[in-house]
Parts: structure tokens; sequence; C-alpha cells
């Protein structure tokens, strides 16, 4: 593991790339996506209009989280400093076992699992933030309606 300034610098790289303006375009879109079904993710990633921002934001976190797994980032370090990760998680992890037979690909966001099932009471945190996110969303339908 490197050294606590060494995890600072790379998180700090990371945060510059969250800062790229296609990232956030991507970021900003994956904040509104609430999918139902594996088959709605899949939908998602085949639609040119929204494939490349799922992509984006979701081989992000994965890759991020590589990072920590692998000993380059502090995990405590890495924790504190976002949850966006988790959120990312949280939308997707229902589905994940499903999407993995879908793609034939069974290692599909292993990174990003590992790091938050990591984290204590992971599954109940998981689905708290589903909720939270679900009242969200539907504040910002109301929102929507209202203007």
């Amino acid at each position: 593991m490197g050294n606590k300034y060494e995890s600072a610098d790379l998180l700090m790289k990371l945060y510059d790339l969250r800062r790229e303006e296609t990232m956030r375009e991507a970021r900003n879109w994956f904040a509104g996506f609430f999918p139902n079904s594996a088959e709605e993710i899949m939908q998602t990633i085949i639609n040119p209009e929204t494939s490349a921002k799922y992509r984006m934001v979701v081989s992000y976190w994965d890759m991020a989280a590589s990072f920590v797994n692998h000993g380059a980032i502090d995990e405590e370090m890495f924790n504190d400093a976002s949850a966006e990760g988790v959120m990312v998680f949280s939308r997707i992890e229902p589905f994940l076992e499903e999407m993995r037979q879908m793609f034939n690909r069974p290692k599909m966001l292993t990174n990003l699992e590992t790091l938050v099932m990591r984290m204590p009471n992971a599954k109940e945190m998981l689905a708290a933030q589903r909720e939270m996110m679900k009242k969200f969303a539907q504040a910002r339908e109301e929102m929507g309606k209202g203007a």
C-alpha cells in the first residue's frame, strides 16, 4: 500500500477525471438513471444515446475500486472521499448476477462489488441508498410537473 500522500494524490487525480466535461454529463445522466431490471440496463447499454454515459460512469467506478482493492489507494481514505461509487453500485446490484449471465461476463463489476460489500452492513446500506434515490426521483418528477 502506498503512503497517505500517494493515496491522496491518486484520489485528487480521480477527482479531476470526474470533473471532465463528458464525464460530468455522464454522471449527471446516471444520477437520474433508476433501472428496474437487467433487461432495462441492457437496453441502456445498446442505446446509442445512453450507452457511452452508462459505460463511462460504471467503468470509472469499477476502475477506481480496483485501485483500492489492489492497494494503490487507502480504502478508508477512498470511502471517506466519495460515496458516489456506492450510489452507482446500488442501482446495478439487484441485477448484477443476471447481467453477468446475459453478457457472459462472470467478473463484471467485481472490483466495485468487492469494495462496496466490504463496507459494514453493505446490503442494508445499498437498500437504504435505493430507497433514498427513489424519493429523489419522485421529487424530481413532481418538480417537473410543476414547471
